[in-house]
């Protein structure tokens, strides 16, 4: 998978295609914490940097 194709701005819609898994758990991981999001109304938006480092086990 590259992971260039994706936007700077993932939605909970990426994240799930990219890791795999569900869309329950895809909204559970997106709502955890685990790495930066922003709400924009009703949608979840995760900066493209925020969720790499966090998949590459960095604090950055």
């Amino acid at each position: 998978m590259n992971l260039q194709n994706y936007p700077d701005v993932l939605s909970v819609k990426d994240i799930q295609d990219i890791l795999g898994i569900g869309t329950s758990k895809a909204y559970a991981l997106a709502k955890s914490d685990a790495f930066h999001t922003v709400r924009v109304g009703p949608l979840i938006k995760i900066p493209k940097q925020s969720f790499l480092n966090w998949l590459n086990g960095s604090n950055n």
